[in-house]
Parts: C-alpha cells; structure tokens; sequence
C-alpha cells in the first residue's frame, strides 16, 4: 500500500533523534569496546553508568550505558524544538490514549515520556547539558573516529501502522520496501533531520530495537575498524559487511557490542530536505535493495534485537520473507 503523504505542519516539532540507554552485564567490557574500541568520549564515568558522545556533538551524550543483570535498551530519544513543544506533545500523545509521564533524567531538562502504539518506550526534551566542541581536537579521534549518531532501526511487527504513527508525527518517509503479494509495507525509513533517517522499521517480531547507527568521515574508517576488530579479540562481533545498501546509497557495517547490541557503522548516503521528495520504492525481492553489489544479509540481521525494557514483543502478522544468506 502506498505510504501517507507527509505532515509537513505536525502538532509539535522533533528535531532529530539524540540518544538511547542500553542495559550491559559487564560495565568495563561495554565501556571498553565503546570508548576504546570505537572511539566514542567519556563524558560521565562511575560505578553504574557511563555516558558517551561522538566528536561533532555538543550535547552530552548520545549513549548511556548502564550496569544491569540483562541487557536490553530503556528507551529511544528525541530533541524537540523548544520547551513548549514537550507540552503539545504531551496532548497529542493522550489525545491518542497513550499514557505520557514526567521523568527525571540526568543532564537534561524536563523529559515526556511516552510511546509509540506497538509499546516502543518514547523520550522527548528541549534541552540538555551543553559539552565544549571537540570536533577540532584531532587527538582525540581513535577507532572508527564517530562524528554523531545517526539513526534508529527498529523491527516492527506492523511496518504500515509505525509509519502512519510516525508520519503523523512528522516523520517523513523516504524510501520503503514492499511485498508486491500482500502490497505491505515490509520495512520504511523515515526523518526529521534531513538525511535519509532518524528512524527505520523493520518487520518481525517487535518492538525491538534492531540497531543504533553512527557517521563516520568514510569508508576508510571502516576498514580501519575492521582491521581493529579482528586484531584485538572483536573477531565474532562483526556481524555484515562492509558494503553499501541499495536504499540510502550508504557505505554500512553492522556489528555487535559484548552483550550483542548491534550497531551500524555508516556514512554517504544522502540529502533529503525538501521537503516534496517523494519516497523511493523498492520490491522486497530486490537482491540491490539489501546490498547495491547483491550481497544478501545473514539469518540474524533479520530475527536478533535488543529487547526494550520491560516490553514484551509480539510477531509480525506479515511472514513475507527477504532474501537470506545461506550461512
């Protein structure tokens, strides 16, 4: 089925995604693969958390990473415009009979809390905590070298009601994949910030977050990574790639932290600001759509994610299937 034309004038107004909290059973293991191994900075170190920043944010983190019995992510975030924007998003949320809260979070401003209609636990604010720049501070740049967050992907088990959700919200779509047998939405991508995206869904059991990605310069600083991984005892923890995605033309990498949260690498895909770009569709049986070289993913890109927080998942009622690499 075709995806909702865009809601270019949305009830409150998200800039971008910002960070999310990742549950990790061994807080020195996670911090070492995180900070040493990737090269994210230390902006907070104690005995419980650890939070981290790319080198071109201001903001003081983009991740969280906190000591838990099990791993799992706590809640996906977002930047809005300004205070009053938390205040209408708070009605447009209960006007759709979702539960919102106040929450304190550590260096931040207020925080709403909510969720989308499949339970994937929803964070918003205005402000917080401004660091100094480092983006010049050439020493600092280690591992993969990440400059900031870019996207969420997240498994679905109903990719057309997440993208009516979220466009409603003022998430645009920018390209999509379709199973021509049922004229379902298979997967989508959708922003608020002016690259091909924020968020992504893709369908199966969920809500889970399939992964959490970061920008780097170029594909250099993934073949550099690549050789540090598989030189210092990160071998099983590469997962695909490298190569470059048919949709969103992006140079990618997905790999996994100790406790097997996954994480995409990525850089050059595209500008999407106008905001009159009609999306881009794909076929699910597309061998380009996966991989510009044809290159199909392994079994668990498709069926392994990181549990939310106190969410049960639920299947998909869609079973079409993509190609899978048979290993």
């Amino acid at each position: 089925m075709p995806v909702p034309a865009p809601n270019l004038h949305p009830s409150f107004n998200i800039v971008r995604l910002s960070h999310v909290e990742f549950g990790v059973t061994d807080l020195a293991a996670s911090t070492a693969f995180w900070a040493d191994t990737l090269g994210l900075q230390i902006t907070h170190q104690d005995n419980e958390h650890v939070a981290l920043r790319a080198m071109e944010e201001r903001g003081h983190h983009c991740i969280l990473l906190r000591k838990a019995d099990v791993a799992t992510a706590k809640a996906l975030s977002f930047k809005v415009w300004e205070e009053e924007d938390l205040d209408r998003a708070k009605t447009w949320f209960e006007t759709r009979g979702i539960k919102t809260e106040w929450v304190e979070r550590p260096w931040q401003g207020r925080t709403l809390a909510a969720s989308d209609p499949h339970g994937t636990p929803l964070e918003f604010y205005a402000r917080m905590d401004r660091l100094a720049p480092i983006h010049q501070q050439y020493k600092l740049y280690s591992g993969v070298k990440p400059l900031r967050i870019d996207h969420f992907n997240c498994y679905s088990p109903d990719v057309d009601a997440s993208v009516a959700f979220y466009n409603d919200m003022g998430f645009r779509t920018t390209e999509y994949t379709e199973d021509s047998e049922t004229e379902k939405v298979w997967a989508a991508w959708m922003h608020r910030k002016g690259g091909v995206h924020d968020v992504a869904f893709t369908n199966g059991l969920g809500p889970r977050l399939h992964h959490t990605a970061f920008w780097v310069p170029t594909p250099l600083n993934i073949i550099d990574l690549l050789d540090i991984m598989s030189t210092t005892g990160y071998l099983d923890n590469i997962e695909r790639g490298p190569g470059r995605h048919g949709i969103s033309n992006a140079f990618f990498l997905y790999i996994r932290d100790p406790d097997g949260h996954r994480i995409e690498i990525y850089c050059s895909d595209y500008q999407t600001v106008d905001p009159d770009l009609e999306p881009i569709r794909w076929d699910l049986t597309d061998r380009q759509r996966q991989t510009l070289w044809g290159a199909p993913a392994p079994r668990s890109w498709f069926e392994e994610g990181s549990v939310f927080e106190g969410v049960e998942p639920v299947p998909s009622k869609l079973t079409a299937q993509p190609i899978i690499a048979p290993y």
